[in-house]
Order: C-alpha cells, then structure tokens, then sequence
C-alpha cells in the first residue's frame, strides 16, 4: 500500500485519524480550510506526540518523526493526486459530506471513504463517478485507542475496495467489523438508541447524570456510561446523527428536547467544557 493518506476535516474524528495513520507509517495530509481549526489541530497534535512520549509509547525521535509526518493543508488543491488513501471527516451533514467527496474525488485516491457514522453510503456515492473504490470508515473516538472500525459496504462498493479496506484497518492495528449500507449501520443504530433514552430519562427527573452512567457501567459492564459517552462524541454530532436516523427509520430516534437546548446553549460535551458534566483540562469533574 502507498504511504500517502489524506484526511479532510480536522476536527476530533479527523485529527484522530490522521494521528494514527502517522503512527502506521503513513505520510500524511490533514486538510483543513479554517485557519484557527488548522492551528489547533497542529497544537494538538504536538500534545499527542508529546503525551505518547510521556507515557513512554514513543521515544523521543520517534515522537517527533509521527508527528513530522503529518502536514497541515489549506485546500485539496495543495495535495498531491493519486493517494492510497482519502477519508472524508467533516460534520456529519450529507450535503456537506457529498460536496467534500466529489471534490476528494478529483485527486483519484485509490481508496476514498466517509467516516460518516449514519448516513447511507449509497447516498453519498451518488454523486461520484467512480463509486466502485467509495466505501464507509466509520472510526471511533478516540481513534489511537479505540480498536473498533465499522466498514460499511455500499451497493457499488468492489470487493477489492473491501480487501483493501480490510488491509487499511490491519496495518492501523484495528479490528474490523463489516457491515450492510443502511443508515446508522450497526453502532449508531445501537449506540444512539442507548444515548437518546438516558437523555429523557435525564430530562424525566429519574436520576442524576452520573447516576444513570453508573448504572449502565456497572450493571452492564460498560466502559462508560451513555452520557458520558455521548459528551465524548460531542452532543451536536449526537443531534446529527438523531436527525439522520430520524428521516430513515421514524420518530424512535427523534432527538429529546433537552439534547437540542444543550446544543443550542453551546454545551457539546468535552471539546466545549460542558455537556452533561464539566470538563477541566480533558478530565471529567
């Protein structure tokens, strides 16, 4: 497999990803057209090297070798054509998404994926004229720890475009599932449902936040708890993902009330410092 892997977005998913795909080995390009996001994703990926060092993963050349093979772009245009790997990572809105794709499309990646983690990859392909190399990466946060990647084959998607998915999630140490095209595919559809019931339950005056977590951890043995998680994610990302699920599978997966004021309110979890607990310093209070 070629050396050259392309992320567009660098928020969360996509500077995660472009942070383990350096690790693989991968000479990376992180694009990203918001020159204050372009900035923190280059501070942030100095912590990570750094924190990885620290925690002695990495030595100190190594360290600085992962994160020297990561580029900041401003544009598509500034990369070069033909890389072995292109992945879409921006917000989870299909027209967005669509847009980003068919521009991603011109540098002839010989594979291109969306890390969308609900919507339809038919749908997304509908615009490309090569949908046979487009397949699902959805990745999960955050990407260097989490072993999990849902591939999610499409009805254009090649078998070979699956192999080389397949081969892609090895040499990034992941153990893959593979799933059906349909909206929300396995997580989502799974995880959504958790995360939407514990916000009612919230909303409802059943127990506290932590409560509810606690519950589900324990008597479940989650690693986390529905609403912790779902500060994680990020609680706008939680509310475009609902909406999707909603257009396709019906009201069960209409948003609460209370997840659409948090998102309105700014109050999106970790990366904004509050959601359903406070976060100081990357830590839970």
């Amino acid at each position: 497999m070629d050396d050259r892997f392309v992320v567009v977005g660098a928020g969360t998913m996509g500077l995660g990803i472009a942070y383990t795909a350096a690790g693989a080995g991968f000479a990376v390009d992180l694009v990203e057209v918001d020159p204050d996001r372009a900035r923190a994703a280059g501070t942030r990926l100095d912590e990570l090297c750094a924190e990885a060092v620290r925690r002695g993963k990495l030595d100190v050349d190594a360290g600085r070798a992962q994160r020297d093979r990561v580029t900041l772009r401003a544009g598509l245009d500034q990369c070069d054509p033909e890389p072995a790997v292109l992945v879409e990572a921006v917000p989870e809105q299909r027209d967005l998404k669509r847009t980003v794709l068919e521009q991603a499309e011109g540098l002839r990646p010989a594979l291109l994926a969306s890390n969308t983690s609900s919507i339809a990859i038919a749908d997304l392909a509908a615009g490309l004229a090569a949908g046979d190399r487009f397949i699902g990466l959805h990745f999960f946060n955050p990407v260097w720890a989490m072993s999990l990647l849902e591939i999610v084959v499409g009805a254009a998607t090649a078998p070979a475009t699956t192999d080389s998915a397949l081969a892609l999630a090895a040499r990034l140490g992941k153990d893959p599932v593979v799933v059906r095209d349909l909206p929300g595919f396995a997580t989502s559809r799974l995880g959504v449902t958790l995360g939407l019931e514990a916000i009612r339950m919230v909303a409802d005056g059943v127990a506290a936040p932590a409560d509810i977590d606690k519950a589900m951890v324990l008597g479940y043995r989650h690693p986390v708890g529905p609403l912790e998680l779902t500060d994680l994610v990020g609680l706008d990302v939680r509310l475009d993902i609902a909406r999707t699920l909603q257009a396709a599978y019906g009201e069960r997966f209409a948003p609460p009330p209370l997840l659409e004021q948090m998102v309105a309110d700014g109050h999106l979890g970790k990366k904004s410092g509050q959601g359903f607990y406070r976060w100081e310093g990357g830590r839970r209070q």
